[in-house]
């Protein structure tokens, strides 16, 4: 995906990218490679790839939910900024919140927010679990394009969602995530209010959103040390 493809394709899912915006991706895009170069953030570094495996994918998001909508939304797990840094730039005014438990991510992305010129966007160096405790019921939108299964997921971040607002789960594909994922959804008072399943344009690959509605006060031994969220998941 070139970048006028990448902008024509983030028109058809609702968003008009102003100048400020295209270039704000591509000084991130500068960045991401800058920094790819000393340390580890990620396996995509194909200008095309990027765009599409990246931004656009992040940006897909708004397939769930309308963010304009919303005061605040928290990235757990960030890694180099995906959602995080694509959804502020694309939703100015919402408050973002990026987690990530190594602090050289956490440098990148400061790094990134200033020199992209961000605003009302905050980096906390953390363990998800040690965030969500210490931050419950805070959220509007909650997300997380990590690798870990959906039951752990819910763990992780229903807690710091506020009643009745919603976790979003990333997913490539869903297989038989939900199904698995049946007493964590129970335990954590949550209900699946939608999944949404699309293929990314151009490589034409699967993807999912699982949108996780939160029901009410959940129980406060959540989320549970990573040992024991590892040895007894939900």
């Amino acid at each position: 995906m070139n970048e006028k493809e990448f902008i024509d394709n983030i028109k058809k899912i609702g968003i008009k990218l102003t100048d400020e915006q295209i270039k704000q991706f591509q000084m991130y895009y500068k960045l991401l490679i800058e920094w790819n170069n000393k340390m580890n953030l990620t396996t995509i570094n194909k200008k095309e790839d990027v765009y599409l495996k990246h931004f656009y994918d992040s940006a897909t998001l708004v397939r769930a939910i309308d963010l304009e909508k919303q005061q605040n939304f928290c990235d757990v797990g960030s890694g180099a900024g995906f959602p995080g840094v694509v959804i502020k730039i694309l939703f100015p005014n919402l408050e973002v919140t990026l987690v990530d438990s190594l602090q050289k991510r956490i440098i990148f992305l400061n790094e990134v927010i200033n020199k992209l010129k961000l605003k009302k966007i905050y980096t906390i160096h953390a363990r998800a679990e040690e965030f969500g405790r210490k931050n419950k019921d805070r959220f509007d939108v909650v997300t997380a394009r990590a690798v870990a299964p959906l039951n752990i997921l819910l763990e992780y971040c229903i807690p710091i969602v506020k009643k009745e607002k919603f976790f979003i789960a990333m997913k490539a594909n869903i297989s038989r995530e939900i199904f698995l994922s049946k007493k964590a959804i129970k335990k954590l008072n949550t209900k699946i209010k939608e999944v949404i399943e699309f293929k990314l344009p151009i490589e034409n690959s699967q993807r999912a959103l699982i949108v996780v509605q939160k029901k009410g006060k959940i129980p406060n031994i959540y989320p549970r040390d990573y040992a024991k969220i590892k040895k007894e998941p939900l």
